[in-house]
């Protein structure tokens, strides 16, 4: 089982964890098509055990490294097909630019 293997379904549970504590407050006034992007910071100690850290309503999208700098499009790209094609279905399908 590789580190990934082992970490990523930690995060995941801790996600799902953290909005079910609060789904009763999420979208009070029921407002249809709206979403919202959080940000999750963990912290992987030296045993490698997953903590999170906090979470941000109003996460930073910089790209202040190499990695970040194709992480964050792709990441707002992949938001954008799951929260806004669904509503607004697109007339094409955008290129790829890979």
């Amino acid at each position: 089982m590789t580190v990934e293997e082992k970490l990523i379904p930690r995060m995941k549970d801790l996600i799902i964890d953290s909005f079910m504590s609060v789904r009763h407050k999420m979208n009070p006034n029921r407002r249809k098509n709206c979403f919202e992007l959080f940000g999750f910071d963990f912290l992987v100690d030296e045993d490698f055990r997953v903590w999170l850290i906090e979470i941000n309503t109003n996460p930073f999208l910089g790209t202040p490294n190499k990695e970040m700098t194709k992480l964050v499009p792709e990441m707002i790209n992949d938001m954008c097909k799951i929260v806004i094609d669904p509503i607004l279905k697109p007339q094409v399908e955008p290129e790829n630019p890979d």
